[in-house]
């Protein structure tokens, strides 16, 4: 059984390292796919990862997308072809399936607009973010609930992971959706997150 991997926002394929190693052990074939925010617009890598995903789709696989990678993911499937095969299922981790306060906060800043692209102002426009459709097959979301919730910071008391609260990473449509206290940047290295990764994908007990 193979298994995408796609990174977040800032991340590279190497921030998904520790996971493949997991899924690798549990009789999978991880795939990784990287690209570049500050150097590719949203669709151009939406392009790249739709046709990957045409040539995994030979055989059964399954998607694994943190924080961007999940929106990636969600709009590559949507753009499939008739008959070819989708991931059997997506699990999202931390992704930011409503726009997330702190990229409109920060939406204008320059240090964000040169690393983060086209692909950071589509997480800052909530009308960009809506319009992403939702894959009619098995998604699993986890998110966060490990960040701060003091009620004078950006989350204004808000449960979140420290970049995305818990209210925007739910989709609202027929997603399993799961809570936990991890946090963020590192949340794909947690045993509990691995352990759901693996159940979910591969159909194995943790």
């Amino acid at each position: 059984m193979r298994v995408l991997l796609v990174h977040g926002l800032g991340r590279t394929p190497l921030s998904m390292l520790r996971l493949a190693r997991d899924l690798r052990r549990a009789g999978a074939e991880p795939r990784l796919f990287g690209y570049l925010p500050a150097a590719e617009r949203f669709d151009r890598i939406v392009g790249r990862l739709r046709r990957h995903m045409e040539l995994l789709g030979e055989a059964e696989y399954a998607a694994v997308g943190h924080s961007l990678g999940g929106l990636l993911l969600r709009a590559a499937v949507a753009q499939l072809g008739p008959g070819v095969r989708p991931p059997t299922h997506l699990v999202m981790l931390g992704t930011p399936n409503q726009s997330p306060r702190l990229a409109r906060r920060v939406q204008r800043w320059i240090f964000y607009r040169v690393i983060s692209g086209d692909a950071g102002q589509l997480l800052a426009s909530p009308a960009r973010t809506m319009e992403l459709p939702v894959p009619s097959i098995p998604l699993t979301v986890i998110a966060g609930t490990s960040g701060p919730t003091f009620r004078w910071g950006p989350f204004r008391g808000d449960v979140n992971d420290g970049l995305v609260a818990v209210s925007e990473a739910r989709l609202g449509a027929h997603e399993e959706f799961i809570e936990l206290p991890v946090r963020h940047t590192f949340m794909m290295n947690n045993p509990r997150v691995r352990k759901i990764v693996r159940e979910r994908c591969l159909g194995l007990p943790g």
